[in-house]
């Protein structure tokens, strides 16, 4: 029976889409396919208007992303110019998950290590199971974490715990990791599927227009100042009041029925 290659899947539960990182051998460590088929996965997310909320998970019981495939390090990157090749591959995924609009959501169980929390970071939701394990292990293989990525823990957790995290290379428990602010809930691993999944669906049957300008104005408070647009921001909130949707929900308040949101 031939071996399935690492890669990614995606399901669709309604109007939701789950994409699960698929290399359970290695504990769901990225590889340069797994980097290219996320990229192309996201933007055909960003195509498509019936989804509503998305959801990224990791196959498997033992971990969400435990990091990048270390293997493939010696070939794929070996040197400067390597590494920077390999750099513009991952970080084309990296900007395909951030550019997204939907609500995004990561699912965690198990080993969430290095890139595994870089990818998780860039969800709007983190819920976690009781057994998520959280590290940055980058001080123990002689590299440097992302400055994007940096930037990210530090704007979660703080600067203090940040350079606790990554200074040390410890592990992190799904309790603490609530606790400092890196996840938004704990639950048992039995739960964790149902729990999101439910959470999602009531993200699902709100206004898609109100989602993308919330998403984008809070996205807005932890950037570089330089990289502000106000015009922009205040173009998708004006949106909302001249949409349909907003119509849709007066109607439906004063009818006391569930508004059908179109993003329209």
């Amino acid at each position: 029976m031939p071996v399935e290659k690492p890669g990614i899947e995606v399901k669709h539960v309604g109007g939701i889409a789950i994409l699960y990182f698929n290399n359970p051998a290695k504990h769901n460590a990225m590889t340069l396919r797994m980097w290219q088929e996320t990229t192309k996965a996201f933007q055909e997310f960003h195509q498509q208007k019936d989804i509503k909320v998305i959801i990224m998970a990791g196959a498997g019981q033992r971990a969400f992303v435990s990091g990048a495939d270390i293997s493939e390090f010696k070939d794929k990157r070996n040197n400067t110019e390597a590494a920077r090749e390999y750099a513009l591959i991952s970080d084309a995924t990296r900007a395909a998950m951030m550019k997204i609009q939907k609500p995004l959501i990561a699912m965690i169980q198990g080993y969430c290590f290095g890139a595994g929390l870089d990818i998780a970071m860039r969800a709007d939701i983190r819920i976690a199971s009781d057994t998520a394990v959280f590290s940055i292990p980058a001080a123990k293989l002689g590299i440097a974490y992302g400055l994007e990525s940096i930037r990210l823990l530090t704007s979660l957790v703080g600067p203090g715990r940040a350079k606790d995290i990554l200074f040390t290379a410890k592990r992190i428990n799904s309790s603490q990791a609530q606790n400092m602010g890196l996840i938004n809930e704990s639950v048992r691993q039995e739960e964790l599927y149902e729990h999101t999944l439910d959470y999602a669906k009531k993200i699902a049957q709100l206004a898609p227009l109100t989602h993308r300008a919330s998403k984008a104005v809070v996205n807005d408070f932890v950037r570089n100042p330089d990289e502000q647009n106000e015009k922009e921001l205040q173009a998708m909130i004006d949106s909302c009041f001249a949409s349909r949707d907003y119509q849709e929900g007066q109607l439906a308040f004063k009818q006391k029925r569930t508004p059908k949101f179109k993003g329209e």
